[in-house]
């Protein structure tokens, strides 16, 4: 077997080690008790049970998952929280340095590139907003 298929296959067992460890600590038990409380909170405060079921939902897959937040995520966060939503934002977010070697067609594809983080960074920044209230006073 090579080398990749041993990495693999040490990697395969350990996510099953781990997802055992899950089921013998109650993980996914309290995560069903949560899940649901946090449903009934949504339902009480009027607001998308679906769109919260989603959020909570893809808390619980990046906890598993032990994702890290992404640098650009946690500036657009921080400009978000300190500032608002400005309208210069992506001037802001902008890597000067890097922009000043680009070509007319890379500034415009650079640009249009960020736009698109931005606004993904934005809607999960509100959804956060929205969800995570609910999180904090369970």
């Amino acid at each position: 077997m090579s080398q990749e298929g041993n990495a693999n296959k040490c990697t395969l067992r350990e996510e099953a080690r781990r997802a055992k460890q899950r089921i013998k600590t109650g993980f996914w038990k309290a995560c069903k008790e949560n899940m649901d409380e946090q449903l009934e909170k949504a339902r009480e405060q009027g607001l998308n049970e679906s769109k919260a079921g989603r959020y909570f939902a893809a808390q619980v897959t990046k906890q598993i998952e032990g994702k890290k937040e992404d640098d650009f995520y946690l500036r657009v966060k921080e400009m978000l929280l300190s500032e608002g939503e400005v309208s210069d934002a992506i001037g802001r977010l902008t890597d000067k340095a890097y922009y000043s070697t680009l070509t007319y067609e890379e500034k415009q594809r650079y640009t249009l590139t960020l736009s698109e983080k931005y606004l993904r960074a934005l809607e999960r920044f509100r959804a956060e907003c929205e969800f995570d209230s609910l999180h904090k006073n369970a």
